[in-house]
């Protein structure tokens, strides 16, 4: 019965957010409702003390992460950086070739630190554009851009300051460049099937006759066609993502010889505070280069973006307090299902899986599509098993870097199960509906899920991570 109780709290959550209700409201009272199916005495003391209790711990470490992201992201596109950007590629790799262009320009924006949900908005307008021209149907835009957005450059690469791969550091005290073969292999992997894939549907839609519209078919939420204006020089377009690239890679050897491994300090009358430096650096480094990138953008830019600044940047921190406090609610939700009989069975379920990196992933994978969220998912899968998945890796002398590219990888595959929250937004700005994009973006889903299963036979084949 504690397991019914816990599948019915999870599904529960997974409907609400399928039909598009906030999860700020209804984590709380999926996780509440499970509560009282179990003890009802315990409702309030389990709200207080463990769903709020992980919701503001989460919020402490990672909100400074979402919210400069956004800024960040905000300045490239006032700043024309996001438009010179996309144009060099296009040109460079050639308009016929317009899903390559797409896929290239989504992962050097967020490879570079810009939000994926900030790459949607800005990358949408020119896919449109370029697809119509070269009259590929509309229909695959979104697998377009959820290769280049939500794969390899967020999970995958070594060192890419998406929160995906940042939140395994905290956990594995290990930082953002963890086992960096591996990461390129799985992304390599990644980037060569999903365009295949692409170019497949793209030649089978060719040949049925399929253009950027089919007969008969209203599009909606078209932009405006695309106009050519004077941009900013690629090359210092180009910059900011560079140096944010550069600076988080030198702040995160910098900070732990800074600070040693502990870092002991007393601010005027406060009792003296430890800080464990290995579970910080790696968001230390991030927040760093970030407003390294904010602040280049804002001196080099400052003529073309000072009149919007105030306004862009109010826009940006609104949609940071809304991610950020939608991961926290399903991280409160994963602590309260953790703490319940019901996770106990599943968790010992889970440990019949005889090897370390394979039940990681599934655990990860498993609990992230149930979410619907990447961050969400293996937050709540960390926070419940880390600690027996490093006993286990000890046990087998796997290091924990690749626990933390396992991880990390596994959190960003059925996440974008049809109620992810970035599967909603990039099929609502491009217009399009479940029915007629859902089936690539879960292709994609497919082929990242199988790079895990491609990193860890690699690793045990070579011993190389």
């Amino acid at each position: 019965m504690s397991v019914v109780i816990l599948l019915l709290a999870l599904g529960l959550l997974m409907l609400v957010a399928y039909r598009g209700y906030s999860v700020i409201l209804f984590a709380p009272i999926c996780a509440l409702l499970a509560v009282v199916a179990t003890d009802p005495a315990l409702v309030a003391p389990a709200y207080t003390s463990v769903f709020m209790d992980r919701l503001a711990n989460f919020v402490k470490l990672y909100f400074p992460v979402f919210m400069l992201g956004a800024v960040f992201g905000k300045v490239i596109e006032l700043s024309g950086f996001s438009k010179a950007i996309v144009s060099s590629i296009v040109r460079l790799v050639g308009p016929t070739r317009a899903m390559l262009s797409i896929v290239l320009v989504c992962a050097v924006m967020t490879y570079g630190g810009v939000s994926l949900f900030v790459v949607v908005f800005a990358v949408y307008p020119f896919a449109a554009e370029l697809f119509r021209q070269v009259d590929i149907p509309k229909r695959l835009i979104p697998g377009t851009i959820a290769l280049g957005a939500f794969t390899f450059t967020m999970d995958a690469l070594p060192g890419t300051p998406q929160i995906q791969n940042i939140i395994p550091t905290t956990f594995f005290q290990t930082n953002t460049w963890a086992a960096p073969w591996l990461g390129v292999v799985g992304a390599t992997f990644i980037f060569i099937t999903g365009m295949a894939y692409l170019e497949f549907m793209r030649r089978r839609a060719a040949s049925a006759g399929e253009g950027y519209a089919t007969s008969g078919q209203k599009l909606e939420n078209e932009p405006e066609p695309f106009e050519e204006e004077r941009l900013p020089n690629a090359a210092l377009a180009i910059l900011p993502l560079i140096l944010v690239f550069v600076l988080n890679r030198v702040f995160t050897d910098l900070i732990p010889v800074a600070y040693g491994d502990t870092f002991q300090f007393a601010l005027g009358n406060e009792p003296p505070t430890a800080i464990a430096i290995a579970k910080i650096a790696a968001i230390w480094a991030v927040i760093g280069a970030l407003i390294a990138g904010i602040l280049f953008v804002v001196v080099s830019s400052f003529k073309t973006i000072r009149l919007r600044f105030a306004d862009g940047t109010k826009l940006a921190i609104a949609g940071a307090l809304l991610a950020t406090m939608n991961t926290a609610s399903e991280y409160g939700f994963g602590g309260v299902v953790a703490a319940l009989p019901g996770f106990e069975v599943v968790r010992s379920a889970l440990e019949a899986i005889p090897n370390p990196l394979i039940n990681e992933a599934v655990t990860v994978t498993v609990l992230a599509g149930i979410t619907g969220s990447a961050s969400g998912g293996m937050s709540i899968a960390l926070a419940a098993m880390a600690d027996q998945f490093i006993a286990n890796a000890n046990a087998a002398g796997i290091p924990l870097e690749v626990l933390h590219r396992v991880a990390s990888m596994a959190s960003g595959g059925m996440d974008t199960l049809p109620h992810n929250g970035a599967v909603i937004t990039l099929l609502a700005v491009t217009g399009l509906t479940h029915r007629q994009s859902y089936k690539d973006i879960f292709a994609i889903t497919i082929i990242k899920t199988l790079a895990v299963g491609v990193i860890i036979a690699f690793y045990y084949l070579t011993g190389i991570y």
